[in-house]
């Protein structure tokens, strides 16, 4: 009689337990839930309001569009905080790309937006470059142009690392269709970047997709998210996932896979 009385108690604890874990996931998903449907509403808010005034505006909208779609289909699938937080990195990089838009217009980018996984490590474009690389001109500015129109707000591209800035073509896109660098992406990427100030890392660096490691930290992410999310440059490429479906529209003539 008494073991199955220790049994029955057993039984209960067990049961409580797993019934008090069960919400504690549930609450935490509904809570990251709706953290990234307040990112996917007010992205949306803004494609939705704002027209573009020239190419550079045109294509940060567009871009921004994907994303919004890409988020909204990702919270709907959501079903653990992680995939969540997906959802809401995917939105903050469209919100990227809306203030990327507004600043190409010469209005307020309006208000800061959180930090990208990998933006930090993956520094920022700070003077003009322009290199010959497979036969063709490619550029990078820190600002927007008729020559630089195509935005990327920074993070890793296939667990590579990516600077922020404007670019003559998406030089990144054919690895974030393709899932994997080419073997003339290193060279592009030591002739475009090498002794930039704001890119703190060489040709080896993003060979390997090391960047500087040490600003990886913290990267829009907290202790409790780090726990659910995992590897945070892996999740940064794959809020990046959000456009590949567009890709074929930025490829142009004489745009090849490295």
């Amino acid at each position: 009689m008494e073991i199955l009385l220790i049994v029955l108690v057993l039984a209960v604890v067990v049961f409580l337990v797993a019934k008090t874990q069960g919400r504690s996931t549930a609450n935490r998903l509904d809570d990251a839930k709706a953290d990234a449907r307040q990112a996917i509403e007010r992205l949306g808010g803004q494609v939705f309001n704002l027209v573009g005034s020239d190419t550079a505006s045109k294509q940060a909208l567009a871009d921004a569009s994907e994303r919004y779609t890409a988020a909204g289909s990702q919270i709907d699938q959501a079903d653990s905080p992680a995939q969540a937080r997906l959802a809401k990195q995917t939105a903050l990089e469209g919100l990227y790309y809306i203030r990327a838009a507004r600043v190409a217009m010469n209005m307020d980018p309006g208000p800061e937006v959180p930090s990208l996984d990998g933006q930090k490590a993956a520094g920022t474009v700070t003077e003009d470059r322009e290199v010959d690389f497979e036969g063709r001109r490619v550029a990078a500015s820190p600002t927007p142009s008729n020559r630089t129109p195509n935005y990327y707000p920074g993070g890793r591209v296939a667990g590579r690392p990516v600077p922020a800035g404007w670019y003559s073509e998406p030089w990144w896109r054919p690895a974030l269709v393709a899932g994997a660098w080419g073997m003339g992406s290193m060279f592009l990427f030591s002739a475009m970047f090498s002794g930039m100030a704001g890119v703190g890392y060489g040709a080896q660096e993003f060979e390997s997709g090391a960047g500087d490691a040490s600003q990886e930290i913290g990267d829009g992410m907290d202790g409790g998210e780090m726990s659910e999310a995992g590897d945070p440059g892996d999740m940064g490429g794959a809020g990046d996932m959000g456009d590949a479906g567009g890709g074929g529209d930025f490829f142009g003539d004489g745009f090849d896979l490295f």
